[in-house]
């Protein structure tokens, strides 16, 4: 695997520096939310320019370091039309960006019926779910367009929140640029944490195919609720999802998330150490 880190959880620099540090702490690759990591100049709609994707292009190029996913994690399902509007743009600008910078796959979560992208029981709706893929499929024709990958990603307080409800969407949709980021923690909660291993199965078994790229870090139970925190501080059992990356997924690109500029050392030597002992 191509073992990397989400970039706003990196340290705090300029953009070339921060790329550059990644790169020298190890990292094959980032997740790259642009306005989380980017302060010295504008990354709204109107600033992803062809210039702009190739200026960061030769960034990433100079420190060896792929862009596995470029983020854009709005929500879907709002309700909103002139937001939903604004959201659907701002989708496609991502999607044309991602064409000049040759990165991995477009990102996004799925989302919640409301405006502020709370979760609320509707969420695993029936109605929640036809407003999501509704909203998407035209994200999806413009990636298709552009020659780019949309990969959804699972989370159980969203809209899709488990691996049968991922898999209907991607049947739905109908489109070999539709695929998925596993994420197995964000598939568990408070109510389903204690069947893990049988979650993260099912997620590999249902969904393998059609995993493009896979996000890891780990949890813990404080007050009732599951906690994110970075790979191998909590009580995540990874080793079905390296085994299914070392086995059938070569080179796949891999992200570490949660962690912090205090411990991504330590998180990363867990999981290449877990990896390497399988």
């Amino acid at each position: 695997m191509q073992l990397g880190i989400r970039l706003h959880d990196t340290k705090k620099l300029p953009f070339e520096e921060r790329i550059a540090d990644v790169h020298q702490l190890g990292f094959a690759c980032g997740h790259l939310a642009l306005s989380k990591v980017i302060e010295e100049f504008p990354t709204d709609d109107a600033a992803l320019t062809p210039g702009l994707a190739m200026y960061i292009k030769k960034v990433f190029a100079k420190n060896d370091v792929d862009i596995a996913v470029l983020g854009c994690y709005l929500n879907l399902a709002n309700p909103n039309p002139e937001k939903l509007a604004a959201i659907k743009k701002r989708y496609m600008a991502h999607i044309r960006f991602a064409s000049l910078l040759g990165c991995g796959v477009v990102g996004t979560e799925t989302g919640a019926p409301n405006e502020t992208y709370t979760a609320v029981p509707e969420c695993h709706g029936e109605e929640a779910l036809r407003t999501f893929i509704t909203n998407l499929r035209p994200v999806v024709d413009y990636a298709e367009k552009m020659g780019v990958i949309v990969a959804i990603e699972p989370v159980f307080k969203h809209i899709v929140y488990n691996p049968a409800r991922a898999k209907r969407v991607l049947k739905e949709i109908a489109s070999p640029n539709l695929q998925v980021i596993l994420d197995p923690v964000n598939l568990l909660d408070i109510s389903n944490y204690k069947q893990q291993v049988e979650i993260v199965k099912e997620a590999i078994e249902v969904l393998g195919e059609h995993i493009a790229m896979v996000h890891i870090k780990d949890f813990r139970v404080e007050d009732e609720k599951l906690i994110s925190v970075g790979a191998g501080l909590g009580e995540m059992d990874y080793t079905a999802v390296l085994r299914f990356i070392k086995e059938r997924k070569p080179y796949i690109h891999v992200t570490l998330e949660n962690t912090t500029p205090a411990d991504s050392i330590q998180c990363k030597e867990h999981i290449l150490g877990l990896y390497e002992s399988l």
